[in-house]
């Protein structure tokens, strides 16, 4: 069975109290339930991590090659910051799709540039849950090509 790992950066811990007019009240487990229901309907496992540490998140994505089929990625504030976690997206040699709850492209300026955009297969952005939904079912499309 294929798998997929799946990491969520820093503070998306916190969504559904965080910043709701920003990026909803959808919870982080709202968000895992429904990608399990198309892992399941796709037979893929899923792989969840979530964190605030960008040295974990390159150690994940270090090791994902051994073990993973993609990566769905949102890396929250290291998309604007994070050479490491771009380097060990580019490094690891499978398809990754990065993924945003918001639109990025719409919010302030130092959001506006993703450092993590030109090394993975695509961004989906701003659509909220379906941003995550439509980033796996275009990573299931990569890996079954």
């Amino acid at each position: 069975m294929k798998k997929i790992l799946v990491i969520h950066g820093p503070n998306l811990n916190l969504l559904g109290s965080r910043e709701p007019g920003i990026y909803g009240r959808i919870t982080l487990v709202q968000i895992n339930t429904a990608l399990k229901k198309i892992a399941r309907k796709n037979k893929v496992a899923l792989v969840i991590a979530q964190s605030n540490h960008e040295g974990k998140i390159v150690d994940l994505i270090g090791k994902s090659s051994r073990k993973y089929s993609g990566i769905l990625i949102n890396p929250a504030a290291y998309t604007h910051t994070s050479v490491a976690i771009r380097d060990a997206i580019s490094a690891c040699n499978i398809p990754a799709v990065e993924v945003h709850i918001s639109n990025i492209y719409s919010r302030e300026e130092f959001r506006q540039r993703s450092l993590i955009s030109p090394v993975v297969k695509g961004t989906v952005a701003g659509f909220g849950l379906q941003s995550y939904l439509l980033g796996l079912q275009a990573l299931l499309d990569l890996m079954s090509a």
